[in-house]
């Protein structure tokens, strides 16, 4: 069995967890990642809206320059999951499979996941590959500008992506996975934007040609340069809820302004905190929660002045 001592235990190695390994690292404490794998980052092949990179940058690729960043500076990054958390401020204690760690502060980092609609990995890592499956248009909306785009959600969810993706294109087409939620407040805003609602229910998708072919239940096809399930998301809030942190209405950490939890000790940073769900929020929550733990500790040990605040 892996055991850790360190000032910070990161918990995520998404974009958030590995921004905050390299700050904390750089302030010269002991930081130990804890990664499962599953950053949704992983599946960008592409990204065109992260600043730094006008030719584009593949999430995988952002990920290992990050985790080598952090790694060059003094993080130790462990594979593996965090499966019980307890203790309080300066004497947490953190166990998995293989692994246990005793840390000072708690970041927790662990993101949220997509709801996918159902296929093998396969088949959904290829799509996404060739830009038929696409899950964040506030990323690659701008590149799917004219394309015919089909929005699979039944709620308001789902009324909401497809006028967001209106900005892109004017072919767009609102898929049922499910029967309709939708009000005629809902119908009403679509006709008017001129998206089209669907004949019937979806039976199933077909990713093996340079289309999307949708097949409805009513025998119906359809073709889609590309398809946005809106089909929401699931916080990995399993550990803010061991801890007993503030949730809020949609199961994220409440956080304050410096990225601390209900709990003192720990942190939350990234999609697991109410925000918009990007990469460059993620990082720079990460790094204003990485300040705050330093600081935090050096109030803690007595190395700053009286009444002074974060920096």
């Amino acid at each position: 069995m892996t055991q850790d001592c360190c000032d910070a235990l990161i918990i995520g190695g998404g974009p958030a967890g590995l921004t905050a390994a390299i700050y904390l690292a750089r302030y010269r404490r002991r930081v130990v990642v804890v990664d499962e794998g599953h950053s949704r980052a992983k599946w960008i092949p592409l990204s065109h809206n992260h600043a730094g990179f006008p030719d584009g940058i593949g999430g995988e690729d952002l990920l290992l320059r990050m985790r080598a960043q952090a790694e060059r500076y003094g993080a130790t990054i462990r594979a593996g999951r965090v499966d019980v958390i307890e203790g309080s401020a300066d004497a947490f204690a953190a166990r998995g499979e293989g692994l246990s760690i005793s840390a000072r502060q708690i970041l927790i980092a662990t993101g949220v996941e997509n709801r996918r609609p159902e296929m093998n990995e396969d088949t959904h890592r290829d799509a996404l590959d060739r830009g038929l499956l696409r899950y964040c248009p506030v990323c690659d909306g701008f590149e799917a500008s004219h394309q015919s785009i089909g929005v699979i959600g039944a709620d308001t969810h789902g009324v909401a992506e497809a006028l967001f993706l209106r900005t892109f294109s004017d072919r767009i087409t609102l898929l049922a996975h499910q029967s309709t939620e939708l009000d005629d407040s809902d119908r009403e805003s679509l006709s008017h934007a001129g998206i089209v609602v669907a004949s019937s229910t979806l039976d199933r998708l077909d990713f093996s040609g340079d289309q999307v072919v949708v097949h409805l239940i009513d025998d119906t096809e359809l073709r889609f340069d590309t398809i946005y399930p809106a089909l929401g998301s699931d916080t990995n809030n399993a550990l803010a809820r061991q801890l007993d942190v503030e949730l809020s209405d949609d199961r994220c950490i409440v956080v304050d302004t410096k990225q601390r939890a209900s709990m003192e000790g720990v942190y939350a940073a990234g999609d697991i905190v109410m925000a918009l769900d990007q990469i460059s929020v993620a990082m720079g929550h990460a790094a204003v929660a990485a300040t705050a733990m330093h600081n935090d500790l050096r109030n803690r040990d007595g190395q700053t002045p009286a009444e002074k605040g974060d920096h």
